[in-house]
């Protein structure tokens, strides 16, 4: 005996036990390419946020190093707390300010190290920042 609806089950069957191992695979390979883009963004995102808190400090820094009258010592030194307390690898002396009655300029140039356990590779970052006197 043949029932009609047997043949369409015995294919429907056979086309899912064929496809079961592509999707294994693909779940797999999109895994893979999730975790390793979790593991850049930890390494290559913070390096980016010290940057721009930095630049915003050294833009705070030169605004109100006019009004405030600071030194070069004074503003090198708050500079440089801000550095440490971003960990970023520079040093006091790297630090450049330029002060006068009409402008304060102040710039940093360094380098942070970056190990991608494959890869390894260095990030130039320089900010910099000036502001002038509107007297």
């Amino acid at each position: 005996m043949h029932f009609a609806g047997t043949h369409k089950r015995n294919s429907i069957t056979q086309r899912r036990c064929s496809q079961r191992g592509e999707g294994k695979l693909k779940a797999i390979v999109f895994t893979a390419i999730i975790v390793v883009g979790i593991f850049l963004a930890f390494k290559l995102v913070p390096p980016y946020v010290a940057e721009y808190q930095l630049q915003d400090k050294m833009q705070e820094m030169a605004r109100f190093g006019i009004v405030n009258r600071y030194s070069e010592e004074q503003i090198r030194d708050n500079m440089f707390k801000v550095v440490q307390d971003l960990d970023i690898p520079a040093k006091r002396e790297d630090i450049k300010v330029s002060v006068s009655q009409a402008l304060v300029k102040v710039s940093l140039e360094y380098t942070v190290p970056v190990d991608l356990l494959v890869y390894s590779t260095e990030l130039h970052f320089s900010p910099s920042s000036e502001n002038k006197s509107i007297m």
